[in-house]
């Protein structure tokens, strides 16, 4: 256990960052899973907002920005073949 104030703190704020980063990672992933499902209409109209939750995680390094990249790419290919 840490001995001082400052790692006490240091604890507490790494895990509220850490449940947070885990609540828009897995908010992010059920937006990419809703979207693949979607129809034409529905999926070009998620299309902006998906790949902006996609573009913060990749800027607060929650995902790689590669991945993000990827992520989005594939998304737009999808959209553009329903």
């Amino acid at each position: 256990m840490a001995n001082h104030k400052s790692a006490l703190k240091r604890i507490r704020s790494n895990e509220t960052k850490r449940l947070r980063n885990r609540y828009q990672h897995k908010t992010t992933r059920n937006a990419i899973k809703k979207l693949r499902e979607a129809d034409k209409k529905e999926a070009e109209a998620m299309l902006p907002s998906v790949i902006s939750m996609i573009d913060k995680l990749a800027k607060k390094n929650i995902i790689h920005d590669n991945k993000a990249a990827n992520l989005k790419s594939n998304m737009a290919k999808h959209v553009a073949a329903i």
